[in-house]
């Protein structure tokens, strides 16, 4: 007996369906399993952490995380990779140029806020990027990244001390970020009053650093 109409049309309609409905269940395992490696990776470190302990903070067996991905340093390279996609746009919004135009108490507020901010939120890339045995696709995307904030801050620098050579820019980028990472390792350890406190203390010792060099004063309004 030949098939309606209405069959024969809601036959492909169910069949398409369900690879997508696989496709978004397989999404979801990995997020899950993604945000069960950053919470192993920062309480363990890379290296110390492993398939088991990441299948157990996710709830699921080995075998089930084997499915998805075949051994912890695949897991890091993508949780690696989609939170410097995060960071990278983190750090451009911070970077604005509206920004570098304000006076540099404003300044080191509107570009360091939004970057702690989203340390705090994210400290598995930290971990990631800090940490021992680092797989070395990790390494190498750790440095390009750290390379941009070089060149983000250079240019910073380049619209309140636009004297400098370009040696002394390079070099004074090189310190702020040395000055930033060594706070952020205080920042990432604390929690409430005492965060903020040392988040104001960093922005009180790059604002001495900083002020003598500024040449251009942008206008207050």
């Amino acid at each position: 007996m030949p098939k309606s109409p209405e069959a024969a049309s809601a036959g492909p309609t169910e069949a398409s369906a369900a690879p997508r409905r696989r496709q978004a269940r397989g999404e979801r395992r990995v997020a899950q399993l993604l945000e069960a490696a950053a919470g192993v990776f920062c309480r363990n470190g890379y290296a110390a952490a492993s398939t088991n302990a990441i299948a157990r903070e996710a709830g699921v067996s080995p075998g089930t995380l084997y499915q998805f991905f075949p051994n912890k340093e695949a897991i890091a390279v993508q949780l690696g990779d989609t939170l410097l996609h995060k960071a990278y746009e983190t750090h451009g919004q911070a970077f604005q140029p509206e920004n570098l135009q304000l006076p540099l108490p404003r300044m080191l507020d509107a570009v360091i806020d939004p970057v702690i901010a989203f340390q705090c939120e994210n400290p598995a890339l930290w971990a990631l990027m800090h940490g021992s045995g680092i797989p070395g696709h990790i390494d190498a995307e750790h440095k390009a990244f750290h390379e941009t904030l070089q060149l983000r801050v250079e240019g910073a620098l380049s619209t309140f001390a636009p004297d400098l050579t370009p040696a002394e820019r390079a070099r004074t980028a090189n310190m702020v970020l040395s000055i930033f990472k060594s706070a952020l390792d205080l920042i990432l350890t604390t929690e409430g009053d005492e965060r903020a406190a040392y988040i104001a203390e960093l922005k009180t010792v790059l604002l001495r650093y900083l002020e003598p060099l500024v040449t251009v004063h942008p206008a207050t309004s």
